[in-house]
């Protein structure tokens, strides 16, 4: 069975599309919904709405529920992959030895290969590829230089290049593997449909702030 962790945003679903080039079909998404805001391994923002994009893409999904706490919720991960049946398991690490060892532990424990296809991949070169080939959007912010203006923004040239201004002056990590940001895919090569969001508000709180997906649809693409 070949898996991947999927939460919607763009590293998870570039990563599927990278397997599916090479001819390696995912089988089935698991996505896990951490209660706790401030996961270490784990993107929290509209992950339920990915459920439009694994129907989109014909995919098979399961929903797992974590706290989101710091270790411990590799316990629910490594749950996650073994009563799923896993034996291969796509990730969207891109830089983070954090995120990638913990997974490698966990797969060599489970005797699962573990795929990272985005690994080393240069940070601006994943966002212009997304601003290519993808519909993607930002939903969530917490670095600084980041404002509530990015919420709900598509990712293209234009808001590279401010991301890029902003990198100069604050050194984000432009990949948002920090916590610095997180992304949701609207429609992507691997879609059947694209995904239209019909009612939506943004929170702001201290220095993070969110996009809030309350209604979405699939719809033909033109």
């Amino acid at each position: 069975m070949l898996a991947a962790l999927y939460s919607g945003g763009k590293d998870s679903t570039l990563a599927i599309h990278r397997m599916h080039d090479i001819g390696k079909r995912v089988e089935l998404l698991i996505s896990l919904i951490p209660k706790n805001s401030f996961s270490y391994m784990l993107q929290r923002v509209n992950v339920e709405w990915s459920r439009l994009q694994a129907e989109s893409m014909g995919i098979r999904q399961v929903f797992w529920d974590t706290g989101g706490e710091k270790e411990k919720e590799l316990i629910d991960i490594e749950h996650a992959l073994k009563e799923n049946g896993v034996t291969e398991l796509v990730t969207g690490a891109v830089a983070s030895s954090y995120q990638r060892d913990r997974i490698n532990r966990i797969c060599e424990k489970l005797g699962i290969v573990h795929h990272a296809p985005l690994w080393g991949i240069d940070p601006m070169s994943e966002l212009m590829e997304i601003a290519d080939k993808f519909d993607a959007i930002i939903t969530r912010v917490a670095a600084e230089g980041l404002d509530a203006s990015l919420l709900g923004r598509q990712i293209d040239a234009e808001a590279i290049e401010l991301l890029k201004k902003i990198n100069q002056k604050r050194h984000i990590n432009l990949s948002f593997e920090g916590g610095e940001a997180e992304s949701f895919v609207l429609d992507a090569p691997l879609f059947s449909k694209r995904v239209k969001i019909t009612k939506s508000h943004t929170t702001w709180e201290g220095t993070a702030g969110e996009y809030i997906i309350d209604d979405a649809v699939l719809i033909d693409k033109d």
